[in-house]
């Protein structure tokens, strides 16, 4: 397979446009072609029906990005989560899980690492060594399923090639950051094994000052990421793909501070640690008319979670101070198999030509909790099995020379049986389907408008949390406010989207634009109860609940101008309206007509890249953000943010030295927050907001050599 990855993606303000019209009379080469990875069959991202964003390595590196969370800003209306060392909950167009605590998650929003089912577990994406980066909005019915009702993200690292070569890259930055990591690549046996291995080791202080501990390394980052890819090839129609996958995050927590200050008053700093084993599987045979894959995972991750509850010392308030803490220890081992045939010729139907993906899928996961917690006598356990199996289908048919109408179809039956130690079992079992219809219409030089209604669907639930707390350790108002909550519901989403896509200016300019409607069904809406304790503090419990309806309506605008051979400038663009049609949630407040968590009403990324004196390169960005809501349950806000970024590179043959900074105005900006409880004992637990803060401005240096 042939792989095209040079994606800088955009231009759209105003300022840009005029340095760009300055330079067009300058020779200026096409845009490479784009291959999104994730879907059924490898599709040119111009081709593709569906809004999409990619992100290439070379943008990966020009960020000095280690994490997933470094380049979402990148893509429209993808947003993230915080309230953990690294974000591992991300939105799409207004919908995803913010927080996991007691209670199952079944996520929005898929992610993939190499085919590896990582969903819920953002903090494995890491990024040395990744091809390319994919963001697949909408509901991915007939793609992937439950996990990805509101779209997918797929991480590709870079593949095994058939030449010998190398890689050393480090980086030393300030807040006590160093980074390390190394690639090689080659032929094992020629032409019939290729091997490709990375390791990367990245650490960090942090941000965070603990006046109490005297550090200012409680909310550090200790991350390593390595990986061997073979690649066997016996004959000219078969390939043999083995991903082996190695992650140790062991970052500390200590980000909330009861001053809303970078500096913590914690005499028990949390962390929040991963490993995780993976192994991918597959084998390609290509026949005459159809190819044929076999795919097989697995996937092994402990995550230990913890956190000082009170964020303070004993001491701080004598006679009305508590002291807890809170500790969620997870194993999670996933196995998935899957066949998938397609055909390599058009499928004749009477006089039209179509085009066929059909498939099996399997999938186990098996995840237990312990729970060590400060106010339970003895630990909280539970068990959370899902299996699911489905098949499905996909069919593109030439109506025309012009005209394709591709129609999709997953129908998927799913089994849950949870237990746990509060002797609560439920067992609920589900039948499930979801599909795309879409009509593309082809003109000129690869002009696309496309139609489409797509179908996703969440699994129901538990909602663990509720079930596992004692009414007796809370007053009678907070035991009421329990009742009821212990479960909801699956829910469906409908979305229909008009897109266009085409090259303008001989190839040299790429615009891609989708307008979007989605009407959600039984909408699961993540809140938060704060149930007062007979001492006068608070217990603060995650759940799930099932609002009636809501809608999300928005637009995305992606460009991408090779002005010249030495300028490149991109742009994007989100635009978002999420609200709830009706809704009254466990607290009783109508919330009809309020906007949805995390759904900011608009989102902008701009930059460009600019080479100069043959071998020096400047690189500037732009990107900001509306404010939005941080929970459905209280009115605590993320602010409007605008942050300017640089990157000045020297690039000789062999190696590259560059120099960077983040967030070049140190601008404040917050990535989680709580609004409705109080947590201070200095000020008799008075209700107030608080909130975690994103990362101040960052200066380091990067070198690579390559040979």
């Amino acid at each position: 397979m042939t792989y095209h990855r040079t994606h800088k993606t955009l231009p759209l303000l105003a300022g840009s446009a005029l340095l760009c019209s300055l330079c067009a009379a300058q020779s200026s080469s096409v845009l490479p072609e784009i291959v999104v990875t994730a879907e059924l069959r490898e599709t040119s991202l111009l081709d593709q029906a569906a809004s999409t964003s990619v992100t290439d390595a070379d943008t990966i590196a020009a960020r000095a990005a280690q994490h997933l969370e470094e380049i979402l800003a990148l893509a429209p209306n993808v947003n993230l989560s915080g309230g953990s060392s690294r974000a591992r909950y991300y939105q799409i167009r207004g919908v995803g899980e913010r927080s996991q605590f007691v209670e199952p998650l079944n996520p929005s929003v898929g992610l993939l690492i190499n085919g590896i089912d990582f969903s819920g577990l953002g903090a494995a994406g890491t990024l040395f060594d990744a091809e390319q980066v994919e963001i697949l909005r909408g509901p991915q019915g007939t793609l992937h399923g439950a996990n990805a009702l509101a779209g997918l993200i797929n991480i590709r690292t870079a593949a095994p090639q058939a030449e010998h070569a190398a890689r050393v890259r480090a980086t030393l930055g300030d807040y006590g950051e160093r980074t390390a990591g190394a690639s090689v690549t080659g032929p094992l046996i020629d032409d019939t094994l290729l091997y490709r291995a990375s390791i990367n080791q990245h650490r960090s202080d942090g941000y965070i000052e603990n006046a109490f501990l005297n550090r200012d390394d409680t909310n550090n980052l200790d991350e390593l990421s390595s990986q061997v890819h073979l690649r066997w090839l016996p004959g000219a129609r078969h390939a043999v793909d083995l991903n082996l996958m190695h992650i140790d995050i062991d970052n500390g927590y200590d980000a909330f501070s009861l001053d809303n200050t970078r500096t913590t008053l914690s005499d028990q700093p949390g962390h929040d640690r991963q490993r995780s084993n993976a192994l991918g599987l597959s084998w390609n045979i290509e026949g005459e008319t159809m190819l044929t894959e076999l795919m097989l995972t697995l996937a092994d991750t402990d995550t230990d979670y913890a956190f000082d509850e009170d964020w303070s010392f004993v001491g701080i308030a004598p006679g009305l101070e508590y002291s807890s803490f809170d500790r969620y220890l997870r194993e999670r081992r996933s196995t998935s198999a899957q066949l998938r045939q397609s055909s390599l010729q058009p499928l004749r139907i009477g006089e039209l030509q179509a085009d066929w993906v059909a498939g099996l899928y399997y999938l186990d996961d098996d995840e237990s909790l312990r729970r060590r917690y400060t106010y339970l006598a003895e630990d909280f356990t539970s068990d959370y099995r899902t299996q699911t199996i489905a098949a499905y289908a996909q069919l593109d048919t030439a109506l025309t020379e012009q005209l394709t109408l591709s129609t999709g179809l997953r129908l998927a039956r799913r089994d849950m049986d949870y237990t746990d130690s509060n002797s609560v079992r439920a067992n609920p079992e589900n039948t499930l389907w979801g599909g795309k219809l879409a009509l593309e219409y082809r003109y000129g030089d690869g002009g696309l408008v496309y139609a489409s209604v797509s179908r996703g669907y969440r699994a129901n639930g538990v909602n663990a949390g509720v079930l596992s707390t004692d009414p007796q350790a809370l007053t009678e108002a907070g035991a009421s406010a329990l009742a009821g909550n212990g479960f909801y519901d699956e829910e469906l989403l409908w979305n229909y989207e008009l897109g266009h896509k085409a090259l303008f200016l001989d190839g040299r300019l790429s615009s891609r634009v989708a307008l979007f409607y989605m009407d959600r069904r039984d909408q699961q809406a993540r809140g938060s109860l704060a149930l007062p304790r007979p001492d006068g503090s608070t217990a603060f419990i995650d759940y799930t609940d099932n609002a009636a309806s809501g809608r999300n309506i928005g637009l995305e605008w992606e460009m991408d101008w090779q002005v010249s051979a030495q300028l490149q400038v991109y742009a994007s663009l989100g635009l978002l309206d999420a609200e709830f049609d009706d809704y009254v949630n466990a607290a009783g407040e109508d919330l009809s007509g309020r906007e949805q968590a995390h759904a900011p009403n608009y989102q902008f990324s701009t930059g460009a890249t600019y080479q100069f004196a043959d071998r020096w390169q400047l690189r500037a960005e732009i990107e900001g953000s509306d404010n939005f809501y941080f929970s459905d349950r209280h009115n605590a806000t993320a602010r409007s943010t605008t942050l300017g970024h640089l990157r000045l590179d020297y690039r000789a043959p062999a190696w590259t030295l560059g120099v960077w900074v983040r967030n070049i105005t140190d601008r404040d900006y917050y990535v989680r927050g709580f609004g409705a409880f109080g947590n201070d004992p200095r000020k008799g637990y008075a209700v107030e907001p608080y909130y975690q803060f994103a990362a101040p401005r960052r200066v380091g240096v990067t070198g690579e050599y390559r040979f």
